[in-house]
């Protein structure tokens, strides 16, 4: 059971770590810049209140991600619920690439880390499962 819970609570704090660090980079263009390799880069007041329409978003799923650690077993749906944010995250970043926005050397790192923490949701999800 330990090692269950270890799991679930690894991944909790691994996906709230993300999300925090998602909710700076949406707030502070500098930083999405810096993330995604954009030079020159100088956003207009579209991009500021659509980001700013999201950031909130990611800080509350940094909170659920939080909370679901309390009760680590009780919540492990969480997991299967944040990984549609994740998926619609890559989805997103593939249209940004497909339309010449973001160059795909930019994305692999942020297209790993994804890929890692959607293996550890899905590993921690079925191991607390069984």
């Amino acid at each position: 059971m330990e090692n269950k819970i270890l799991f679930l609570r690894i991944s909790y704090w691994a996906g709230a770590i993300l999300d925090a660090i998602a909710f700076l980079i949406m707030l502070f263009p500098p930083l999405f810049a810096l993330n995604n390799g954009l030079t020159n880069f100088n956003p207009g007041m579209d991009y500021r209140y659509a980001m700013g329409m999201g950031a909130p978003l990611m800080l509350g799923w940094t909170a659920l991600l939080l909370w679901a650690d309390r009760k680590p077993m009780e919540r492990k749906s969480i997991l299967l619920i944040t990984l549609l944010v994740v998926f619609g995250e890559v989805a997103t970043e593939i249209f940004g690439v497909a339309t010449g926005f973001i160059a795909v050397p930019a994305m692999l790192l942020t297209w790993a880390i994804q890929l890692l923490v959607s293996g550890l949701f899905i590993f921690s999800y079925w191991n607390a499962s069984k």
